[in-house]
């Protein structure tokens, strides 16, 4: 079981918006070496909705070929449509992925029911461990804790992200959980107490920016140093929310651009952060980085 910081990597991009693999790179290197437990790509923050299906697999298989087992890659796999995301998960267990994120199906907006047969169908049809991520404000769609339990009973459904940032339910999921399955936060602002209250991880945005910071407080919260988590937190939270001024990933790429760490490209309809925005990404980001 992965525990710990899980960064949900951004993808970075030319200005022309085609991939740059060598600003890639560089982010997996400083992840390797900062104390990131896990790197996720093709996720939400990786920008998996304006990706073709051959770019989503590639990105994928370069990661897993570059990090060479220096690091699990978790790759986002989930779809609406039921066939492409076993298509994509399938790309990522022969590539290598030591897991897959499979996002709850947005716009068609399934049932519980059907939310339940499409995870299982997935489940059934490639044997790589998977986890639920549940993001209703994106999706449309909530995967109830009864759901998400349910298919616990899978062996191939390993554990979930909880992005609803609603901690009585992240408490509800923690107290059923079958020995095994893992419960990660997916809400950077909530992340600690979800740790603290017995979760595993951190899908982290904020770990893009700030990832030996963030694998700090994700070994504190999980250890039960609840003083030291929330000294870290609290150090993180002007920044923590600065990176969701605008919708995810446009701040978080703005500020790696600004870091040196990858160039400025984003792609429809996604836009660069709004200039008004930028002093107070700029002022969030040198109180801890200072």
């Amino acid at each position: 079981m992965i525990t710990g910081s899980i960064v949900a990597l951004v993808t970075p991009m030319h200005v022309d918006g085609s991939l740059d693999w060598a600003a890639l790179e560089r982010l997996l290197d400083l992840h390797i070496t900062s104390g990131t437990a896990a790197v996720g790509v093709t996720g939400t923050t990786g920008e998996s909705a304006t990706l073709s299906v051959p770019e989503h697999m590639a990105i994928i298989r370069h990661c897993v070929d570059y990090v060479s087992g220096r690091i699990p890659v978790i790759a986002g796999t989930g779809a609406n449509a039921t066939r492409e995301a076993i298509e994509l998960t399938r790309a990522a267990a022969e590539a290598g992925a030591d897991a897959c994120l499979l996002v709850t199906p947005y716009y068609n907006r399934p049932t519980q029911a059907g939310m339940y047969e499409h995870f299982r169908a997935i489940a059934d049809a490639v044997a790589i461990p998977q986890l639920l991520y549940n993001v209703p404000a994106r999706c449309g769609v909530d995967l109830a804790n009864d759901t998400a339990l349910a298919l616990a009973r899978h062996d191939n459904i390993v554990g979930i992200k909880d992005a609803t940032g609603n901690m009585e339910r992240a408490r509800d999921l923690l107290a059923r959980a079958p020995e095994g399955f893992a419960v990660y936060s997916g809400d950077d602002p909530t992340a600690r107490e979800l740790m603290l209250a017995g979760g595993h991880g951190n899908v982290s945005v904020t770990a893009n920016v700030v990832p030996e910071l963030m694998a700090a407080l994700c070994r504190a919260a999980i250890a039960g140093d609840a003083e030291e988590a929330a000294a870290l937190d609290e150090r993180l939270a002007a920044l923590t929310s600065a990176l969701f001024l605008e919708p995810n990933p446009i701040p978080v790429k703005w500020a790696l651009a600004h870091l040196g760490l990858i160039g400025p490209g984003i792609r429809l309809p996604l836009t660069p952060l709004d200039h008004k925005l930028e002093a107070v990404l700029r002022d969030a980001l040198a109180g801890v980085t200072a």
